[in-house]
């Protein structure tokens, strides 16, 4: 299971240097995407398929609120639709779908190849163990980690009302 882990890694610093080098925005949130993907398909290979599913969880939920902050933010409206058709070709899908094919035949590798999932370690991490530790030692951490989430909410609904801008 070597093998997988150092192939999602490779990914992941794939898809993160096109994240950073490339300079249309809608193209580097596709490849962001990928490279959380990869660094998800690292933990199932390590063995830790409960924190592989809360980086996916996790992190899709992010870019999905980021995408909403953006959308309040900037307002676009029908001037803006032939722009994105620009943005959207086909031809700028191969790259991430490329890797996400790769990822996902990773992915299924790791978990039909062996009986326990494949691990490096050959030992899983539950969801009993991460609790244990998000909310012992950094109970204080996560609570403060909410409130800046929710400060961060209600920033952007008072931001993107219609009233404001009036």
């Amino acid at each position: 299971m070597e093998f997988a882990f150092y192939f999602a890694s490779g990914v992941a610093v794939l898809a993160t240097l096109r994240v950073i080098t490339n300079t249309n925005p809608v193209h580097a949130l596709l490849y962001l995407i990928i490279s959380l993907l990869s660094v998800a398909m690292t933990f199932f290979s390590l063995g830790a398929p409960f924190a592989g599913a809360l980086e996916v969880i996790a992190y899709a939920g992010a870019i999905m609120v980021l995408f909403v902050f953006v959308v309040m933010m900037l307002n676009l409206g029908p001037t803006s639709v032939l722009q994105e058709r620009d943005w959207l070709k086909p031809g700028i899908w191969i790259g991430p779908v490329i890797l996400s094919a790769l990822l996902l035949a990773e992915l299924l590798y790791v978990l039909f190849s062996h009986g326990n999932g494949g691990a490096i370690g050959q030992t899983t991490v539950g969801p009993k163990t991460v609790g244990i530790s998000l909310f012992g030692p950094y109970l204080l951490v996560v609570e403060l980690a909410s409130m800046l989430l929710l400060a961060a909410a209600i920033t952007a609904f008072h931001l993107g009302r219609n009233e404001a801008k009036e």
